[in-house]
């Protein structure tokens, strides 16, 4: 089979699949005849009345911004921890042990506390999420670092880098593809939390209104929440390939020109 079919092939099965699972969702939901799963065809109207474009900034706008901040705040504050700590072993082994008690604690267990210290406001929302997702971030960044070859952190003293361009070109660069791996595995759950902590004394965002549609047994409006939350994700997912194919293009390559 030459390349360009099999890449036909490939490109046809990613379309077909996810269009099987859309009939096979709509024939078990119209014949199930079930309160809890209405018809599919009832949730693509919900989903329109709701989502196209009634309720975007009510509810989508806002949820959006504070993933994105509390993310961008994890993101800053990861990648500075984890490339101090990746330097310094000492520190590290120090900071060991508090790092992982931290990220051990479930992110559901921190919502009382951050309503009672922070508020109900975003504020507190951005908190939680910015917590919850440096951690995957910081402890690549740091491994990352540390894994570093040391032959490349002597090049600034043979060929008298400076110090803020070694950082750059050299440290960052070479640590890059498992800081962009930490950076992956944060991103679902800043989407987790961002619906969590919308659920609980909130009142706007997309996981208050599934839970206000629960609680009013509003079923094909709960079901277009979730519906939209997975095209989100999925949105969301896919800018981030896409920037990490950009940062990481010479990453790649290396790894296919290897292959």
């Amino acid at each position: 089979m030459t390349s360009s079919r099999r890449n036909a092939l490939y490109v046809s099965a990613e379309i077909a699949t996810p269009l099987l699972v859309v009939a096979a969702i709509f024939v078990f939901t119209n014949a199930a005849g079930s309160f809890y799963f209405p018809p599919f065809q009832d949730v693509l109207v919900a989903f329109q009345q709701n989502w196209l474009f009634s309720r975007v900034m009510s509810d989508v706008a806002p949820s959006l911004v504070r993933l994105l901040i509390g993310f961008a705040i994890a993101i800053v504050v990861g990648v500075g921890l984890g490339l101090l700590l990746g330097k310094v072993a000492w520190l590290r082994r120090q900071a060991g042990p508090v790092v992982e008690f931290l990220r051990a604690v479930p992110p559901p267990a921190l919502l009382p506390f951050t309503i009672i210290a922070i508020g109900v406001d975003s504020t507190a929302k951005v908190a939680l999420i910015a917590f919850v997702c440096v951690w995957p971030i910081l402890l690549n960044t740091m491994d990352g670092i540390a894994g570093i070859e040391p032959t490349l952190r002597s090049t600034d003293r043979v060929y008298r880098i400076r110090a803020w361009d070694h950082l750059v070109h050299v440290e960052l660069r070479a640590a890059s593809p498992q800081i962009f791996a930490g950076i992956r595995t944060a991103l679902p759950l800043a989407i987790i939390l961002m619906v969590i902590s919308e659920m609980v004394a909130s009142t706007n965002g997309v996981g208050y209104f599934i839970v206000q549609a629960q609680r009013s047994f509003a079923l094909a409006d709960m079901w277009s929440g979730i519906l939209l939350l997975g095209i989100l994700g999925y949105l969301l997912n896919l800018v981030f390939t896409g920037v990490e194919r950009l940062a990481l293009g010479w990453h790649l390559r290396s790894h296919a020109a290897v292959s």
